[in-house]
């Protein structure tokens, strides 16, 4: 075997790059960094060509030249055994992914167990530079994390707007017009009794989306309905769902909301279990509308949500900040219901 056969193949570097783009190195360096001034076609030859070329740029040099981390941060304050199953984390960090791939840039995804550990993770992120910028979920009323984001000097976005004044930019998607539609298409049914299981009340998302079931059913003069608080895992929607049949008769809802598509399906399996027929005698809606919802027996009436392109619109917001782009409020199309085989007329006796 001959030396040259021996040897390694050589790995492609930016003036490859440059070459096969038929561009300068300096351009292919403006793309790589995302800086103004490259017209879309050049941008879009240099990209094909490092696709072509296997090429990704160093990131430790990458960094030095620019003090930049190129990392976001993503902290999730929940038991990660929770998340194993949730039907929003899994698209939504795909989306946040496909942005940053596209970028050049990677995520710093962590899970912390309680307060105390949650703000020392955004202070060791950010004070040991591993991360640029941060995408903050599950906003409670009055979040430390506002003010933390300010003293720390970094850069952030929030998913949804804040309960207090802040010049972090909110990526938003409105919880209000879905959770009317769900309670309409129920009343619309003849649903007269309609029960709400949400989320953890210290999030904002779900002090939201309950105070709008209610203004909701008083909306349409319905009676007003029960509610239960849960965590918006199958075991709690179960138990819900369990406590919200045990009431009496007169008193038992004929349908039933959900905060997610996974307490929905658990409880609706619940229901089947105790001989309650779903849509006969009970409907059902949940919120997200994840690939299963389809697929259960009944489907599973839902509202959509697309997580995953909702991970996309923070990343970019927040790629935009980093780069000293003006922070604007981002809304993204509302959320949408998509009626099944999980809901139906209400029944004529209860």
């Amino acid at each position: 075997m001959s030396e040259q056969a021996g040897r390694a193949p050589r790995r492609p570097t930016i003036a490859d790059v440059a070459r096969l783009a038929k561009t300068s190195r300096g351009t292919v360096s403006f793309v790589i960094n995302d800086r103004p001034g490259v017209a879309p076609a050049t941008r879009e030859r240099v990209r094909k060509a490092m696709d072509e070329l296997g090429w990704r740029p160093n990131q430790l040099a990458r960094s030095l030249s620019t003090q930049r981390a190129y990392g976001i941060g993503f902290i999730l304050a929940r038991d990660p055994r929770a998340l194993s199953s949730d039907p929003f984390f899994g698209p939504f960090i795909a989306g946040m992914e496909q942005k940053l791939d596209e970028a050049g840039q990677f995520l710093v995804l962590r899970f912390v167990s309680g307060k105390e550990s949650e703000i020392q993770a955004y202070r060791d992120l950010a004070e040991q530079g591993r991360v640029d910028g941060f995408v903050l979920s599950d906003l409670r009323t009055d979040d430390p994390r506002i003010d933390l984001i300010s003293s720390l000097g970094t850069h952030a976005v929030t998913l949804n707007v804040a309960d207090t004044t802040t010049t972090i930019p909110a990526v938003s998607r409105s919880d209000e017009p879905g959770v009317l539609a769900a309670v309409d298409h129920l009343a619309d049914l003849g649903h007269r009794h309609i029960a709400y299981v949400g989320g953890p009340a210290h999030y904002l998302h779900a002090i939201r989306r309950r105070a709008t079931w209610q203004a909701a059913l008083a909306s349409r003069n319905l009676p007003e309905g029960r509610s239960v608080q849960s965590d918006f895992t199958a075991a709690g929607g179960s138990a819900a769902t369990e406590q919200l049949l045990d009431l009496p008769a007169r008193e038992r809802p004929t349908a039933i909301v959900y905060a997610n598509d996974l307490m929905a399906a658990s409880g609706m399996s619940v229901a089947i279990s105790r001989g309650i027929r779903v849509p006969q005698e009970l409907s059902v809606v949940g919120y997200d509308d994840f690939e299963l919802s389809a697929y259960l027996t009944p489907s599973l009436t839902t509202v959509r949500t697309d997580p995953m392109a909702w991970g996309v619109a923070a990343i970019d917001q927040l790629l935009r900040v980093i780069d000293g782009k003006p922070a604007r409020d981002v809304a993204l199309p509302h959320p949408v219901l998509v009626p099944r085989q999980s809901t139906g007329p209400a029944p004529r006796t209860r």
